[in-house]
């Protein structure tokens, strides 16, 4: 009898199985696509880079990138990318938090804005801030008085820097306070936990991925900056002088050896920071995982 109930399909009238149908061409075509791109637009460039700095002897590239012109460039460069990607990611973080948890009228029209530094050339960036800070330009000319100078010198690169490396840690962040469940929240002030401990224990665990994230994205971007910095800097040895513009110098000089020197070291040091970041990021992953 239950031989003659089964339900087993013959081998011939077995349904056949449908393959599977993806969207785009399989891993090993994709990941060939994705490896040449990748070279074609990154790998390569960096290695002729890279190649050009070995036609240097030992004592010359140490000469290169190690002078004092090039050592006051390594620090203010670094140092006025450090300081503009820390105040990006303290006024970042609370111009995301305004645009997600309020309404008012134009709201639209400031997050229009946010984006506007992607937009604008660098250039005409320059150009407006050192319009704008300058000893005769309308936010300048009121400073003057009082001794303080924002345009041609340290404290207009800073502030140039600040500019161009907002929108990363705005919308970095901006998605990740949409998506935080409010009911945590809730539920923590019931609990009876203030603003702060509401904040620093159920929100900020949530977003400071996406903090860090927007950080070294405005940090990296700080660093090869150029267009922007070349018109309010002053361009000063020793001063206001970025690292950028030594590089442009020596291009400027036929000491194209020299400049590739210079760059690999602004490659190595980024490339050192931005993988510390990371590292930092993947561990509060994994501790607001072990929290939860």
């Amino acid at each position: 009898m239950s031989a003659s109930l089964t339900t087993d399909w013959p081998p011939a009238q077995q349904p056949a199985r449908r393959p599977t149908r993806r969207v785009l061409p399989g891993f090993k075509l994709t990941l060939g696509f994705t490896i040449f791109y990748l070279s074609i637009i990154v790998l390569i460039p960096l290695s002729a880079l890279v190649f050009k700095t070995f036609t240097l002897t030992w004592e010359q590239f140490v000469f290169a990138v190690s002078s004092p012109r090039v050592m006051a460039a390594y620090r203010l460069t670094f140092g006025a990318s450090f300081i503009a990607a820390m105040a990006n990611a303290f006024f970042g973080l609370l111009i995301a938090w305004v645009l997600v948890r309020y309404s008012f009228p134009g709201k639209k029209i400031i997050d229009a804005l946010v984006d506007l530094p992607f937009a604008l050339p660098t250039a005409v960036a320059g150009i407006s801030l050192t319009a704008l800070l300058a000893s005769n330009g309308w936010v300048g000319s009121l400073l003057e008085p009082y001794g303080i100078q924002l345009a041609f010198n340290r404290n207009g690169v800073v502030i140039a820097l600040i500019f161009i490396g907002l929108p990363f840690v705005v919308r970095t962040v901006q998605p990740v306070l949409e998506d935080v469940e409010k009911e945590l929240e809730e539920a923590a002030t019931c609990l009876g936990a203030s603003r702060w401990q509401t904040f620093r224990y159920v929100i900020f665990p949530t977003i400071a991925p996406a903090l860090l994230t927007g950080f070294a994205m405005a940090f990296a971007r700080a660093i090869g900056e150029y267009g922007s910095v070349i018109f309010i800097a002053g361009n000063m040895p020793m001063v206001s002088e970025i690292t950028p513009l030594i590089i442009i110098g020596k291009l400027e000089q036929y000491d194209y050896a020299g400049a590739t020197a210079v760059a690999v070291v602004l490659l190595v040091i980024s490339f050192a920071l931005l993988l510390a970041i990371n590292a930092l990021q993947a561990w509060q992953r994994r501790r607001s995982g072990a929290q939860s």
